[in-house]
């Protein structure tokens, strides 16, 4: 039963474009955290002994377990309202994570603080999803998911940029030892979103008054609207074909693409396109509507092939249209859901949403791992392009659903 205070007053739009902002700053110095470790955790963990299977499985599984916990995390926030407890307990369990793999030795173990990085991350994504949906609703939803994911990805962009400086001009080189310094360092940006959230949740207690009441859609199955369901599968379908950066990284590292310092600055420069596309097709969203996302589901099928068989110049093209997808990803898909999900209903939304993508992603990163350890880049290529086109088609489908009547005319 929602515990949810009454709403005598609502925030206003500047307190809105506020709140947005400072969520932004959580995470930015956030992403300075596990982005900055994402981006060499391929290399540290085949430093380590790890096999590209054993790579893919784990980040699929990791993946999985983190999505899947989300569908439990978004129900429990709705049904309690406590959203900034579990934004605050996942952020500590998440920061933590990545740094604390600097002090262990096996991959087992790495690989399990892999798994509780997930783990913080599913705790505390469907709440704050919802916080952000309700302020989104004073300044547009594409563009204050598309704002808050262009500050976050500030901190994608820096951290990597960081930790590749420190490989670069660091006394130890690159060797080991490198890579566990750096990854201690990952704890002061982990210090700095805490201290901010906490700083949040002061100035803010209640986000969710900043709800602006709005017609409730037709509900098709439990709980959620026929277009919200065929947005979910859409994208599990381009979950399953997206390749993990990690496996990316590996790639690279094997085939003497990229010099092994500078991969860690590929992903900064994926993470800076993300933040101007996240920002632009935010704002695109706003004024075309959903038919804004077919750029996500269109420029997934050409990453694998610029990313797995191309030269330099084709990886480098790959990373870019990389970047764009994931900013489209983390600020308008999000931004659909939130506009087509009742206010009571958000964090579950984007909690079972997570936990469909999730499972989608794991199946898809295994797959992925076993063809490249077996047979190399064509098979990989192949099954990413067959999967990504296929989510595609299906969201043309969601486009055609949202324009007829089975969209549904809304009830009062």
């Amino acid at each position: 039963m929602s515990t949810a205070p009454p709403r005598v007053t609502s925030y206003s739009r500047r307190a809105a474009v506020i709140f947005i902002v400072l969520t932004g700053v959580i995470s930015l110095f956030a992403d300075m955290n596990y982005e900055g470790g994402r981006s060499v955790v391929g290399q540290y963990l085949q430093l380590i002994g790890t096999s590209a299977f054993a790579l893919g499985l784990a980040a699929g599984l990791g993946e999985f377990v983190g999505y899947a916990v989300r569908l439990l995390s978004g129900a429990l926030a709705d049904r309690t309202r406590k959203y900034w407890w579990f934004i605050l307990g996942g952020y500590v369990v998440q920061l933590c994570a990545l740094p604390a793999i600097g002090l262990v030795s096996g991959w087992r173990l790495a690989v399990l603080f892999l798994f509780l990085e997930r783990l913080g991350k599913a705790i505390r994504k469907p709440a704050l999803d919802a916080l952000m949906s309700f302020a989104a609703k004073q300044t547009g939803s594409g563009f204050g998911f598309g704002l808050h994911e262009a500050m976050d990805q500030i901190g994608a962009f820096l951290g990597p940029a960081l930790f590749s400086m420190f490989l670069f001009v660091g006394p130890q080189g690159t060797d080991l030892a490198a890579y566990r310094t750096g990854l201690l360092w990952l704890f002061v940006p982990a210090a700095l979103a805490v201290a901010t959230a906490i700083a949040a949740k002061c100035l803010f207690p209640h986000p969710e008054r900043f709800e602006i009441p709005t017609k409730t859609p037709k509900i098709a199955f439990a709980g959620f609207p026929l277009v919200y369901w065929l947005l979910a599968g859409s994208a599990g379908l381009l979950a399953m074909g997206i390749t993990d950066f990690p496996l990316v990284g590996l790639h690279l590292g094997r085939t003497g693409a990229f010099p092994e310092q500078a991969i860690p600055l590929l992903y900064a420069g994926a993470m800076a396109v993300d933040a101007a596309a996240a920002i632009l097709v935010g704002l695109w969203y706003d004024r075309f509507g959903l038919k804004v996302l077919g750029i996500l589901f269109f420029v997934e099928i050409f990453t694998a092939p610029l990313l797995f068989l191309m030269p330099m110049p084709g990886i480098i093209a790959g990373m870019a249209l990389w970047g764009i997808s994931v900013g489209t990803q983390e600020s308008i898909l999000k931004a659909a859901i939130g506009d087509r999900v009742p206010e009571d209903r958000r964090a579950r939304a984007f909690g079972l949403f997570h936990t469909i993508f999730g499972a989608a992603w794991f199946v898809g990163s295994a797959a992925i791992g076993a063809l490249y350890e077996a047979w190399g880049s064509w098979p990989l290529v192949a099954f990413s392009i067959m999967v990504q086109t296929a989510a595609f088609g299906l969201f043309l489908y969601t486009l055609k659903i949202e324009n007829t009547t089975l969209a549904a005319p809304a009830e009062s």
